[in-house]
């Protein structure tokens, strides 16, 4: 008897939803479960002892920062909704300045107009001393090519890229940009995964330079990002409080079968103390390799493809100085192209970026940074002590800034596994995941896996969980 069927009296128990995963999409998916379907009981568990998965707050040099991601996309609505659901509504805040750098060819240059690394000015782009004379002339002859065709086939960014503009631009501007949202290779990331609105140019203008330029008109005024003062990493908390959650931590599942009722069994905890829960319905908000595991025996075809799925790991290096001794530093950071073989890919002038960072050291006479370091398949790098990174961070600040003291106070967030990268056909294996696990019955699966690494991308792909399991259910929803 499926527990859609089931007659529900008086007598019978609330359909029961386990989300497994305490990140933000499971959370998401959580709370828009208890939203559309009321009388479900839902419980989350969570592997680890803290909620929140990237999202995470640290205390350094005495102000509390972000020690994960520090933005959500402010043009898509989903995060800011999910944030004001949780009460956080005035408590969004936007950057104080979006002028960004690259430190290339051994000094900080100013950020020319790109949409995600395509140039949308060639005079800003000469101006600009990224791209040698040789680049510049490949990207000159740009306007003339014959259109690009991709007739639905996918390719990846830099592919794309290098064949309309040469390979300068793929080096010093492309893989910048996705190396600070990846930390992938631009040469190996799906183009309609990652940057469908690059794609999409292909189908307003014969020319890349002129599509975008036209695209970059039109966007509004609305700021690209926001946060959330005291740090993103509030959002976590807020939405368990908001939506009344129950969350477990310290609780692994190690497995996953379909029960003989109906529904579904997970085998939770050690292997000397497991237990066994049944839940109606699962959602399973993990990293792609984990959530594999617990479908290989139930929705093979999914495990398959979610192995396929690589990771990259990465480090957050957080730094604070007394705001005396800090250097006059242009705009809110830079970012690295990796052939200048720097260990910082990009860097965040926390304290000019968000004006409560600011204010928070201020008493103190403190203000806080942070660097980013690791790409995909460059672990070696993270190999190295805290202090190692942390040296690392500095050198490289000594010779982009002209850094030269030591912090008060440093903090280094590891982040092993922490970034999908989304190879070329990364879409149609998605279809292929979904379809599958679809077929499973009261199933769902979501997180950065899937759609996107942004926060509002992995709430979007929590709600369609939730919707999922809510209607194999037969709840009404919303």
């Amino acid at each position: 008897m499926t527990p859609s069927s089931r007659t529900r009296g008086a007598a019978a128990p609330p359909p029961r939803v386990v989300v497994v995963g305490a990140g933000i999409a499971g959370l998401a998916a959580a709370a828009a479960v208890r939203r559309t379907a009321p009388e479900a009981d839902v419980l989350v568990l969570e592997a680890g002892p803290a909620i929140g998965g990237k999202l995470a707050l640290a205390e350094v040099g005495g102000v509390t920062v972000d020690v994960g991601a520090e933005s959500m996309l402010n043009r898509r609505p989903e995060a800011v909704a999910l944030a004001r659901d949780a009460g956080l509504g005035d408590r969004i805040v936007h950057p104080a300045t979006t002028t960004a750098n690259l430190w290339s060819r051994g000094r900080l240059r100013p950020m020319p107009r790109t949409l995600m690394g395509v140039p949308a000015d060639a005079r800003a782009l000469a101006d600009s001393g990224v791209l040698s004379a040789s680049g510049l002339a490949r990207v000159a002859v740009e306007r003339g090519l014959p259109a690009t065709h991709l007739d639905g086939q996918d390719v990846s960014v830099g592919w794309l890229v290098e064949e309309r503009f040469g390979r300068e631009v793929v080096d010093r501007l492309v893989e910048p940009l996705l190396g600070g949202v990846y930390a992938g290779h631009a040469r190996e990331i799906s183009a309609r995964a990652a940057v469908p609105q690059v794609v999409a140019l292909l189908d307003r203008d014969r020319s890349m330079m002129r599509a975008a330029a036209d695209a970059l008109k039109q966007t509004s005024d609305v700021p690209v990002f926001a946060g959330l003062a005291g740090g993103i990493g509030r959002l976590p908390g807020a939405v368990v409080a908001s939506a009344g959650l129950e969350v477990r931590t310290d609780a692994t599942v190690r497995d996953l079968a379909r029960a003989a009722e109906g529904g579904w069994n997970l085998v939770v905890g050690s292997t000397r103390d497991a237990e066994v829960l049944h839940a109606d319905a699962v959602v399973l908000a993990t990293p792609a390799r984990a959530t594999g595991r617990l479908l290989a025996d139930v929705v093979p075809h999914a495990a398959l493809e979610l192995a396929r799925i690589e990771y990259a790991s990465m480090a957050i290096v957080t730094l604070a100085f007394r705001a005396r001794d800090f250097p006059d530093t242009p705009g809110s950071g830079f970012l690295v192209p990796p052939v200048d073989k720097r260990s910082v890919k990009a860097a965040t002038f926390s304290f000019a970026k968000w004006d409560w960072v600011r204010a928070a050291g201020e008493a103190d006479d403190v203000v806080v940074m942070r660097c980013s370091l690791g790409r995909h398949r460059e672990e070696e790098l993270l190999q190295r002590p805290d202090d190692g990174l942390v040296s690392l961070a500095l050198a490289d600040l000594a010779d982009a800034v002209g850094l030269s003291v030591r912090p008060v106070d440093a903090h280094v967030q590891r982040w092993g596994g922490a970034l999908p990268q989304y190879a070329v056909g990364h879409l149609e294996r998605v279809r292929n995941i979904r379809s599958a696990v679809a077929s499973a019955g009261g199933l769902a699966v979501c997180g950065a896996a899937y759609d996107g690494l942004g926060i509002p991308a992995c709430v979007a792909s929590a709600e369609v969980a939730a919707t999922q399991v809510v209607a194999a259910l037969g709840l009404a929803g919303e």
